[in-house]
């Protein structure tokens, strides 16, 4: 199974106005869909869901962008321009890691990571904190089973002199083609992974959706509603149809197929289609 993953980032009414702000500043970025709910953009060429979910959830630094530049001039272009209204979390800097690396939460509560490194990539950071703190590399080993045509491509570790030895400090690995990054985080921090930044995995059958539902719910993952699941790290996942916008339009029949969505945990594409 190749299934298209991409991250869903949760606002509270703010969807369209986050999308155009990053939209004007990645090249290669346009809004594609939007509507009250739903807007969704190609972020530098990578799909991302804004989703208009009101004041439930607030995004948090679990979940980042990870930006990696290799033209310095662009790493200060960006961090630049995402700077505005944001709150610094780590100056750009020259770091051991890094001849300029910065880490802010921007106007609309999402987090970025801009570095400066051989080539350019943009992925989704996950960061393990807390009482996930030391799971980064069981969640690697795990996605990775998870999904076809994945792998780990960089894993490091903390040294042997580290209080943190063996922990992860840092890890790209992608899953199905779609790039991220994993690192456990040390020390305190007031955040953890939440709804308010999920990623979509649009499923082609019944049997995709109800395979990685399964997969996720179990061990300590937890079922919630409209497709939506959290796996045993606590990082949620939507497990949708690949047509979920059309089952649920505007139509008459497409309400109908909404109200039943509400009512359901795991999506079940016949009832959707027979509304």
């Amino acid at each position: 199974m190749t299934n298209e993953i991409y991250p869903c980032l949760w606002f509270d009414g703010k969807a369209k106005e986050a999308a155009e702000f990053y939209c004007k500043i990645f090249p290669n970025s346009r809004i594609t869909v939007d509507s009250p709910l739903v807007v969704m953009f190609d972020l530098n060429g990578k799909k991302v869901m804004g989703l208009n979910g009101g004041p439930m959830y607030t995004i948090n630094p679990s979940i980042s962008m990870f930006v990696q530049c290799a033209s310095l001039d662009e790493v200060k272009r960006l961090w630049n321009e995402l700077s505005d209204g944001a709150k610094v979390m780590m100056a750009l800097d020259k770091y051991p890691w890094s001849e300029q690396y910065g880490w802010l939460q921007d106007k609309f509560g999402f987090t970025w990571q801009i570095m400066k490194a051989e080539k350019d990539k943009m992925m989704p950071s996950l960061l393990f904190t807390g009482d996930k703190f030391g799971r980064a590399e069981e969640a690697l080993n795990f996605y990775t089973n998870v999904f076809e045509h994945s792998s780990v491509d960089v894993k490091n570790h903390y040294d042997e002199a580290s209080p943190f030895a063996g922990k992860v400090v840092y890890s790209e690995f992608n899953l199905g083609g779609y790039p991220f990054v994993a690192m456990d985080g040390p020390g305190e921090h007031k955040f953890t992974f939440s709804e308010a930044v999920s990623f979509v995995v649009n499923c082609a059958n019944q049997q995709e959706i109800d395979h990685y539902w399964n997969i996720f719910t179990k061990d300590g993952g937890q079922e919630s509603m409209c497709g939506w699941c959290k796996d045993k790290f606590g990082v949620s996942w939507q497990i949708v149809p690949f047509n979920i916008g059309q089952l649920i339009n505007s139509s008459e029949k497409g309400q109908r197929a909404m109200q039943k969505m509400l009512k359901m945990k795991k999506m079940v594409i016949a009832e959707l289609e027979g509304a």
